[in-house]
């Protein structure tokens, strides 16, 4: 009976030690040289609306990216995100959020459900746009092509990405890491002072 015990313990810390080290619960991606890829501000995307959208309106200023989905335990984030752009957007820092429904189906509704959602429950004002696919493969948004270029892809809803105002990722962040943590924000005003 303890034998049989101690298996039960033994797999389930070793469940537990895989789990700890997973990318959702991963530590935040420095990248030292961003330099060489390209940038985020080169894009051509869609506006939750359908409309078409140039990232190179962007091109100066400091984005932060997020996959964003409405119906994800992390979804309270949006007030955070929310509260970064109105605090920071005067510093030159932009919010910009792509729905996806590629986690547990959490974003399953259309832009109009998203973009209804998003004012009425957390005043979103940033920008959003089209629902995307954030996952490598077929069908990866180019967005998200290129965010992933530095090994850091989305493991979950709600992941960070800090790029710079040349348009470099320059700090990657798991959906645990929420938008008033001190290494987020130290990251924008980092990528502000550069």
């Amino acid at each position: 009976m303890g034998v049989a015990l101690l298996g039960v313990a033994a797999v389930v810390l070793i469940a537990a030690g895989w789990w700890a080290r997973s990318t959702i619960f991963a530590p935040a991606v420095i990248y030292a040289d961003p330099a060489g890829a390209g940038s985020l501000y080169d894009l051509q995307v869609k506006t939750l609306a359908g409309q078409p959208a140039d990232l190179g309106a962007y091109r100066g200023k400091v984005a932060l990216v997020v996959n964003v989905a409405s119906r994800c335990g992390y979804t309270p984030q949006y007030a955070g995100l929310e509260k970064i752009w109105r605090e920071m957007a005067p510093k030159g820092v932009v919010v910009l959020g792509f729905p996806s429904n590629d986690f547990g189906g959490q974003e399953p509704g259309s832009a109009g459900d998203i973009q209804q959602f998003c004012r009425r429950t957390y005043d979103v004002t940033f920008p959003l746009f089209e629902k995307v696919v954030t996952k490598a493969g077929p069908g990866q948004s180019p967005v998200y092509g290129f965010l992933g270029q530095g090994g850091s892809l989305p493991a979950w809803n709600f992941s960070k990405y800090v790029v710079n105002r040349d348009g470099k990722v320059i700090a990657f962040f798991p959906s645990r890491v929420t938008p008033d943590a001190p290494e987020l924000r130290a990251a924008i005003e980092k990528a502000l002072a550069q």
